[in-house]
């Protein structure tokens, strides 16, 4: 498989960070990235109490069919564009090591970023298939995940045989604003306001307005 790369060094850098900052990892392929993406980004800031939203736009989802996948410099500036958060930073440092899996990125990140209090978001629809990702209960140990509530997925995400097997360590929604301090495994399902948007569907209008 074949991703397309062309970036500049400042696309491929992490962001700064201290110990002791409570920080949202939200990855995905962002293509393109849309309003649902920010809304998520926002209601995680609020509710989880973070100091900071790394979107870290990947070269590729090895889950997903990539003929229609935009340069990733498209993407990262795509998503600059849209996003006007003071605490959502960009970056796609996953391609400058190459990493393919997002465990290998989330145990990259706990060992060169000791101190910092990761938090892997994701949102429901995502949790439907986290079963299928490779190493996804190894991710689990190695931070705390917190799932958004999507259109399509509201009823179905917490019955996902992921959501099922992690059960016993589900935090409640009450306890969100405390949830970035709490030692892995831990994951919690956020609900709120939605937006229906999503990628495939704003790729199909793109191309019946060609």
């Amino acid at each position: 498989m074949t991703y397309i790369v062309e970036n500049s060094h400042a696309d491929l850098s992490l962001p700064g960070s201290a110990p002791g900052m409570r920080i949202g990892l939200f990855g995905g392929s962002f293509n393109p990235p849309h309003e649902g993406h920010r809304l998520v980004s926002r209601q995680a800031l609020k509710r989880l109490g973070l100091d900071a939203i790394w979107w870290l736009v990947t070269p590729g989802n090895p889950l997903k069919d990539h003929s229609e996948l935009k340069p990733l410099s498209q993407r990262i500036a795509a998503a600059r564009q849209l996003v006007d958060h003071p605490k959502v930073r960009i970056t796609g440092f996953e391609a400058k090591h190459g990493f393919k899996y997002s465990y290998d990125t989330l145990a990259y990140l706990k060992q060169t970023l000791p101190g910092r209090k990761f938090v892997w978001i994701m949102g429901a629809d995502n949790l439907v298939n986290f079963h299928k990702w490779d190493r996804w209960q190894d991710m689990a140990k190695l931070m705390p995940i917190a799932v958004y509530v999507r259109p399509g997925a509201t009823h179905s995400a917490p019955f996902s045989p992921a959501a099922q097997a992690m059960a016993r360590w589900r935090v409640d929604e009450s306890d969100a604003h405390d949830f970035a301090n709490r030692p892995a495994p831990a994951w919690i399902y956020l609900h709120g306001i939605m937006s229906d948007l999503s990628s495939t569907q704003l790729r199909q209008a793109a191309k019946g307005r060609d």
